[in-house]
């Protein structure tokens, strides 16, 4: 990043970086040349794991568009254990122990990946694996890994290649990966709110459910609890669930709208209500890439809620696969 920095690449006062004091991260970024907002306190002669796992809980809490950490498997763990899946992440190696997935191969590589995000490129994000020594079999002069978790990693871009190689996309089969995606990770008794369009009813399609083109559905336990619902009627669903609720939407092609067009039944409150964590994002690569760069668009009528939202959200844009995309 300091690179990209130097370099011209980024702009310093084009990102909004937040760190925690002195040696967790201010005093890099100032030599850098950033001006941080720097949170949290510290003895910066001693940091321990609960700094790191408070720091990494209280950024994800801000709804920063990225946490970049420093360290090994240890810190990697730490970091597992403070944020949701949902909150993207990127490792700095550095430490003694690299079993995890979540670290870039260089720190060089995990600047690149940055700039390429601070400049509004496409980049794959994947969930990757948090991995450490087990310390049971080490002891017993075996070295083997234990799995702790995982995290949403961004991955040296995939996504062009993809559209470039396979050219264009057959759209009936993409909308079949990407329910396929999204069913292997529905959970019992989770309240799904569907939004109007033919990507999501690719959803609805394939769980064999009958459903509304241009209208909103409600989905428990992958059966119809109700077709094209008001904003009124949501609400009551939201407020009488007992399982998480999640909003599957999918943006206008050629326009990006994402939010206030075409699906005002998704109010501000249901959404405030649901939170931005749990929007589920849908589109395939041939309407991404026909916005040329343009970020997805939300007009809820409530500029709070609008300023909330913005920044870079995951989509599912096939099988498993996922990209970062921003929000304005």
């Amino acid at each position: 990043v300091s690179e990209g920095v130097n370099s011209g690449a980024i702009n310093p006062g084009a990102v909004a970086l937040v760190t925690y004091p002195g040696p967790m991260g201010e005093d890099v970024a100032r030599h850098c040349g950033f001006n941080p907002e720097v949170i949290g306190d510290i003895d910066p002669d001693v940091t321990t794991p609960e700094d790191t796992e408070l720091a990494a809980k209280t950024m994800s809490e801000m709804g920063l568009d990225m946490i970049l950490f420093v360290g090994g498997d240890g810190t990697a763990r730490n970091i597992c254990d403070a944020i949701p899946e949902s909150q993207p992440v990127l490792g700095i190696p550095a430490g003694v122990k690299m079993h995890s997935g979540v670290y870039a191969i260089t720190p060089e590589a995990a600047g690149e990946l940055v700039c390429r995000l601070v400049n509004g490129e496409l980049v794959d994000i994947r969930q990757q694996e948090v991995r450490d020594i087990d310390e049971d079999a080490f002891r017993q002069g075996k070295v083997s890994t234990r799995y702790y978790g995982d995290l949403l990693v961004p991955e040296e871009g995939r996504f062009m290649q993809q559209v470039k190689s396979g050219g264009r996309e057959v759209e009936e089969l993409v909308l079949q990966d990407i329910a396929g995606t999204l069913i292997e990770e529905m959970d019992d008794d989770d309240l799904y709110i569907v939004g109007p369009g033919s990507t999501t009813r690719g959803l609805m399609e394939e769980l064999g459910l009958e459903n509304t083109l241009l209208g909103v559905d409600l989905v428990r336990n992958r059966q119809v609890l109700a077709l094209d619902v008001t904003g009124s009627d949501i609400e009551q669903a939201v407020a009488a669930a007992y399982g998480k609720v999640k909003i599957v939407i999918t943006p206008i092609g050629g326009q990006g709208h994402l939010l206030g067009r075409g699906n005002h039944q998704l109010t501000p409150s249901v959404i405030r209500q649901v939170g931005r964590d749990n929007l589920v994002v849908i589109a395939t690569k041939t309407k991404i890439t026909a916005l040329n760069g343009r970020p997805l668009l939300v007009d809820s009528n409530d500029p709070a809620l609008d300023k909330a939202l913005a920044g870079y959200i995951p989509v599912i844009t096939g099988y498993r696969d996922r990209i970062l995309y921003p929000i304005s």
